[in-house]
């Protein structure tokens, strides 16, 4: 064993049986030294250490000396638990190798086996708040074990208030007046974050139209560096966790007085796009506004609109508008069909809830109707033309790029679309054209759950940056986020901007720094948030196939990853494991590329379809075990 002379640096990740690893970084990409239990026990998931790493002959690394450098955790959620003579806080064994201790005299009163999220103090922890009698704990636990701050500070809720409770924001100032347009919005029915509406003035003699996609101006209500803009930074993005939603706002901000109700006047900054025949955005005209809705719409009632001619949720007055809004729609489709790229969505099952228990009811794959797609194409060209027009006048922006796939992930979706019964043909490169093409062979048949879950995973996230570069998923040129600024910082930021060039500020350069950090804070902070709605999404999956241990299902392998196959369910999109040395005739060994486990006498490649029962779950975990069918 030949010990390395440099300490390397990287991050703590644990496995539930007591073991972990350090993930680093080199210059052949990732790779990761195995920590042993006793090593981890001061140490916690996600903590950023130095070490000594060592290697043996058979290229196993070893992790030892670990030192910590950095961590971002702040509390631990668990239950009260004496070990000795002294109480103990038992963490998440996929947080904490081992109990943490209670500083002296901070446990008094505190009864055995209570939930509770405490706070950590160097190598103890300090009680901050008792979980209820009831609550759901994977929901608490999933709250913590991510870092979502969920308790707004009593500063952001008074200065929230006081922007509340101020004087109505009306037309001093070169606010555009819109009160009489008629406007909508179009959200789901349990929505009351309400950040976009829309209006329309009808084609005149040459073709064109112009749609008006009016936002709220949230920086009206939380200036740069107020205690509730501090707050909304550190959060960077709400967060929809199933059976509860965590704002990125104060409520009474982001549900009332920030939101686009029916009936009532709000601020906005509304981005005036005019559409020609073809398709084109021709000119965008950005300005603050003063709006007022006249309908809030559902996307189920604006879909029924479109499919029969009627609905009983689209009232008389707004029908013009929506057939408008609709002949704007199918005049964007049409130019983004033609440039490609694909519409990914969100690949993850729909899970509903009883109202009253709030338990799961039933999964089915996530769909989406003409009114969701309306709502998308007008929102995305907004997105769009405001890239454009900040590059155009030379301005910085939080712009959202998605990389070209490399050739290696290129590879891969060819196989794994080969193995779903779809060929691709892509050639070394494949171009946004490309792209909706292969999707146009799988859109509406059986496999489209599975497809997009596997295309998701190959064309891997978009990220925010400075640097104004293309968006391959979209086709699009340049593009940033706009239109959600009650949800997401990105949006606020590209606002202040669009706001401080509105009203004379030229000192704005392209490239800005200090933009830049603030985009990769960003990209911290969402892939927080998204990594905490999917384990908690997965936690409530295992909740409800909890009562169906035993049944025979259909699936297709998604993934293939050390410790097994990540299979997904026909009928549900909802996702399981089969573990490695669960498959008959193994051992298996992962093939180069992930496309597939291999042993010698079998394979298991991603994109085939698969037999398997449940054969398990484990809810705090957010798994659902599965087992072949043939070994059941």
């Amino acid at each position: 064993m030949n010990e390395s002379t440099a300490r390397q640096t990287g991050r703590i990740s644990l496995n539930p049986r007591g073991f972990g690893f350090l993930n680093l970084e080199g210059p052949e990409g990732e790779w990761v030294a195995f920590v042993t239990p006793p090593d981890l026990n001061p140490f916690l998931d996600g903590d950023l250490v130095s070490a000594v790493v060592t290697s043996s002959e058979g290229g196993r690394f070893t992790a030892s000396a670990l030192a910590l450098v950095e961590r971002e955790r702040t509390e631990l959620f668990g239950s009260v638990t004496t070990r000795g003579r002294r109480r103990h806080l038992k963490v998440d064994r996929i947080v904490a190798n081992t109990d943490w201790p209670f500083a002296e005299g901070s446990a008094e009163g505190l009864e055995e086996g209570a939930f509770m999220v405490a706070a950590i103090r160097g190598g103890e922890v300090v009680p901050l708040r008792a979980v209820a009698a009831g609550a759901d704990l994977g929901l608490e636990r999933c709250v913590v074990r991510h870092g979502i701050r969920s308790i707004f500070p009593a500063i952001a809720i008074e200065a929230a208030r006081a922007a509340a409770l101020a004087p109505a924001l009306g037309l001093p100032g070169g606010r555009r007046d819109l009160r009489d347009v008629p406007t909508v919005t179009i959200d789901a029915a349990t929505t009351t974050d309400i950040d976009d509406a829309l209006s329309v003035i009808p084609a005149g003699a040459d073709g064109a139209l112009r749609v008006l996609v009016s936002i709220s101006d949230v920086d009206a209500f939380v200036p740069e560096g107020s205690p509730a803009d501090v707050e909304a930074r550190l959060r960077g993005t709400s967060v929809y966790l199933a059976g509860r939603v965590i704002p990125m706002l104060p409520e009474l901000l982001s549900s009332d007085a920030a939101s686009l109700h029916e009936g009532r006047e709000r601020p906005a900054i509304t981005a005036e796009l005019r559409i020609d025949p073809e398709g084109r955005v021709t000119a965008i005209d950005l300005y603050a506004s003063l709006i007022r809705s006249h309908a809030r719409l559902t996307y189920d009632a604006v879909a029924e609109l479109f499919a029969t001619g009627a609905s009983s949720g689209v009232p008389a007055a707004v029908v013009p508008t929506m057939r408008w809004l609709r002949t704007a729609a199918a005049r964007l489709s049409a130019v983004r069909a033609a440039r490609g790229g694909v519409d990914l969505g969100r690949d993850e099952a729909y899970v509903s809830f009883d109202p009253a228990t709030r338990e799961p009811t039933g999964i089915e794959p996530r769909g989406e109707n003409e009114a969701h797609r309306l709502v998308e194409r007008l929102m995305v060209a907004a997105n769009e033309a405001v890239a454009e027009w900040l590059c155009t006048r030379g301005l910085p922006g939080v712009f959202r790029v998605h990389d070209q796939p490399s050739p290696d992930r290129v590879e891969m979706l060819s196989q794994f679309a080969h193995n779903l019964g779809v060929e691709t043909g892509f050639g070394p490169v494949l171009s946004p054209r490309g792209l909706a093409a292969f999707e146009a062979q799988f859109r509406g048949t059986a496999i489209e759950p599975t497809m997009r879950t596997v295309l998701g995973k190959t064309l891997g996230p978009a990220r925010y940056t400075v640097e104004p570069t293309p968006h391959f998923g979209l086709a699009a040129p340049l593009y940033l986020h706009f239109t959600s600024p009650i949800r997401r910082y990105s949006d606020l930021a590209v606002h202040r901007i669009i706001k401080r060039y509105l009203g004379g500020d030229r000192s704005l350069i392209a490239g800005d720094p200090a933009i830049e950090a603030l985009a990769q804070e960003l990209n911290r902070l969402a892939y927080r948030a998204t990594k905490a709605e999917a384990e908690r999404h997965r936690m409530v999956v295992a909740r409800w196939f909890a009562s169906r241990v035993g049944e025979h299902v259909s699936g297709n392998v998604v993934a293939v990853k050390p410790f097994g196959l990540v299979v997904q369910l026909k009928g549900t999109g909802a996702t399981g494991t089969v573990a490695m040395d669960a498959l008959p005739d193994g051992p298996y060994h992962m093939e180069a590329g992930g496309y597939a486990a291999a042993s010698e006498a079998r394979r298991y490649a991603v994109g085939e379809p698969i037999e398997v029962v449940i054969a398990g779950t484990n809810e705090e975990l957010g798994r659902v075990e599965l087992a072949p069918a043939t070994e059941a």
